[in-house]
């Protein structure tokens, strides 16, 4: 989540915050960023499809919907259309999670998980399997890089990593580097970060960097111990970091509300790809900052964030407004104070929902 990350909260704390990832803090420096962005659900497999297709999570996991069956497309299947090779990473078993069924769905080539790891003789198969979830980052980060650079380009790629998660440990030489603080999933984040650090060591080495746009996000977020990340809005704060070596992407903190589902048109965008497709955000870099917006749903609640507002809208009727920007816990409801701003914000997210489900519902997910 955006809470561990010190370049998003220097003003927490008093100022004296320096987050857990003083890589990925380095990295932000060169990297356009946004200072309020936001996960489009709350768990993996919510991620997923807003990330690589730009569907968000409305009442329950896409995965687990009848629309699953739908024809879906995403970042690979659209590039596909334009010569890419596409393969997605993620080090656990092989197809849990549905991760590997969808990948092959929304258009990715192949698929690399702990079988193709395991096999590889360069790397250390099972003895870099953290024992409940899957191959520990590091590992499995330098795995992803070396793969990367025996694809024919041009490619399209994407890697899920999984120790920065629940039972909370690290491998048994890092135990001594990365010790308990504060809550127990930073020893995690330091280590990942790290893992992070180390790729990037590597991949600037490679023939495909340079000519490489990397985006940086989370599936969603994690334990917390500041109060402005656990409210109804602070619970969906992750990281949305587009980094690009060439320089070419101006790199900065935008003032812009960023969401998961705006990645797939920004990065086609960034493209210049041509073609019509199917994505519930928008191009973050051809949208101005106030008409950037998000979306998520939360326990029976949609909450829509645009401009200084977030309406809390309950599929029937407006329940909450709050300027989030300067009411950070929330505490103060203007509904009934400010009536015209949360009719139109209403109106807004009706629509956004009523497209999500017409398309779910009637198999129009891609571009016919």
């Amino acid at each position: 989540g955006r809470e561990y990350i010190g370049g998003y909260n220097k003003w927490l704390d008093g100022g004296k915050y320096k987050g857990y990832t003083p890589f990925v803090d380095s990295l932000m420096q060169h990297s356009q960023t946004f200072l309020y962005s936001y996960c489009n659900g709350r768990k993996s497999i919510d991620g997923m499809p807003s990330i690589l297709s730009g569907i968000p999570m409305f009442i329950e996991p896409f995965f687990l919907t009848p629309a699953s069956m739908n024809d879906v497309s995403g970042i690979a299947g659209e590039l596909k259309n334009k010569g890419y090779y596409s393969a997605f990473f993620h080090g656990a078993d092989n197809g849990s999670m549905g991760f590997e069924a969808f990948a092959r769905k929304t258009g990715f080539t192949d698929y690399f998980g702990r079988t193709e790891y395991n096999a590889d003789k360069r790397f250390n198969g099972d003895k870099d399997f953290d024992g409940m979830w899957a191959i520990w980052d590091e590992p499995f980060l330098q795995f992803f890089a070396t793969k990367m650079s025996e694809f024919k380009q041009p490619f399209v790629s994407a890697v899920f990593t999984a120790s920065s998660h629940h039972p909370y440990k690290v491998p048994e030489e890092y135990k001594d580097i990365y010790k308990e603080e504060g809550i127990v999933i930073h020893k995690c984040i330091r280590y990942t970060d790290n893992a992070i650090r180390r790729f990037f060591e590597k991949a600037k080495t490679q023939p495909w960097y340079k000519n490489t746009l990397f985006v940086i996000t989370s599936d969603h977020t994690n334990l917390s111990d500041h109060a402005y990340y656990q409210t109804d809005l602070g619970g969906f704060c992750s990281p949305i970091i587009f980094f690009d070596p060439s320089g070419d992407m101006k790199p900065g903190m935008r003032n812009a509300i960023a969401q998961q589902i705006d990645i797939m048109p920004t990065v086609l965008s960034y493209l210049g790809y041509d073609r019509p497709y199917v994505a519930f955000g928008c191009d973050l870099l051809t949208t101005t900052d106030e008409d950037t917006w998000a979306v998520n749903y939360l326990n029976g609640i949609y909450q829509y964030v645009k401009g200084d507002w977030l309406l809390q809208f309950d599929g029937q009727k407006s329940k909450a407004l709050y300027r989030f920007r300067t009411d950070l816990l929330l505490k103060d409801n203007l509904l009934t104070k400010e009536p015209k701003v949360a009719a139109d914000m209403e109106r807004q997210v009706k629509a956004i929902i009523q497209s999500y489900m017409t398309r779910m519902v009637n198999n129009q997910l891609v571009v016919q």
